[in-house]
């Protein structure tokens, strides 16, 4: 049976999700959306059921589980909601406002001994970075010693403010190098250009692998991700994920996108997929879990704090709950 999905939050990303569940995904359909603009919400929606009320499209029993791409703020109680009703939920980034929001979350997931919950980390799903991550578990460059990784967008609108630089962007890099180098990070230290765009972060994890980011918001040509992996024996890569290299007029090029869909698409489109087959199997795959989407968001709020102090970051997390290393 084919599972029926909701999607609350039609802005840009949830349009993608829902477009990704009408013409990408198989046993699963687009039953539902939601938004407070109903325009916006009955074009992503091609003819589901539309609702206003995001709780009512969670608690319908037209809707077998949920994917969040409401505003931020919004995600936490949202995604509280579908434990309360046992409703799978794929969840944007981040999976609460703050940090004691996601722990919240956590610990209801927890006491209802059931995993429902996937935070959409896409970089998990890009297969450049799973090709890096099986060639960094084959052993392929040796141990880790340095990850390098860029993170550059064209430019951002005037409300993006500087510590969105971290909690809206640099989170990626948080959650990708966790899962990339199986390490968690213990420290960071931030350095911050004129008018705190660019930033340069560097982690030190528990294994004493060094993690350098650029976070660029205002570069100018385009959207840029990429990542470098330092072994002792060598390096691992991402390629420029293009399909066509162009040779004209004397130049060797190839072009950027100018936001983050063309580069991650297929990344998206697998994510889906997989989270449909762990809903309807009741398994897990290889998502970010509440319990590393708690980490991420609080790794970043203590990076801004050192970003505003000018300190070093000395990470506090916490134990994991056995229940993550049972349901992984």
């Amino acid at each position: 049976m084919s599972v029926a999905i909701g999607v609350i939050g039609t802005g840009v990303m949830g349009s993608e999700h829902a477009r990704i569940l009408r013409e990408e995904t198989g046993d699963a359909h687009l039953a539902a959306v939601c938004d407070a603009d109903e325009g916006r919400a009955r074009a992503a929606g091609a003819g589901s059921k539309m609702f206003t009320d995001p709780l009512a499209l969670i608690n319908s029993d037209q809707v077998d589980a949920v994917v969040i791409a409401a505003p931020d703020a919004m995600h936490g109680a949202l995604v509280l909601a579908c434990i309360e009703q046992g409703k799978p939920v794929l969840c944007e980034k981040p999976l609460a406002l703050t940090a004691a929001e996601a722990l919240q979350v956590v610990e209801a997931e927890v006491a209802k001994g059931r995993r429902v919950i996937q935070v959409g980390y896409m970089r998990r799903f890009d297969e450049p970075y799973v090709e890096m991550k099986r060639l960094r578990e084959a052993g392929e460059i040796g141990k880790p010693v340095i990850l390098h990784n860029v993170h550059r967008n064209p430019v951002v609108p005037t409300w993006f403010s500087g510590p969105m630089s971290v909690t809206n962007a640099f989170v990626h890099e948080i959650d990708m190098s966790r899962w990339l180098l199986g390490s968690e990070m213990v420290s960071a230290q931030v350095y911050s250009g004129p008018g705190g765009d660019p930033l340069m972060i560097t982690m030190q994890t528990d294994r004493n692998e060094i993690v350098s980011t650029e976070v660029f918001m205002n570069c100018g040509y385009g959207y840029h991700v990429h990542s470098q992996l330092v072994g002792r024996n060598g390096t691992i890569e991402t390629a420029l994920p293009t399909a066509t290299i162009r040779n004209f007029s004397g130049q060797h090029s190839a072009a950027y996108p100018d936001n983050w869909i063309p580069r991650f698409r297929s990344a998206y489109a697998t994510q889906m997929n997989a989270w449909v087959k762990s809903v309807r199997s009741g398994g897990a795959n290889d998502g970010a879990s509440a319990w590393d989407g708690y980490v991420t968001t609080l790794l970043a709020e203590q990076i801004v704090a050192a970003l505003d102090t000018g300190s070093s970051a000395h990470f506090v997390v916490g134990s994991r709950p056995a229940f993550y290393d049972q349901h992984k």
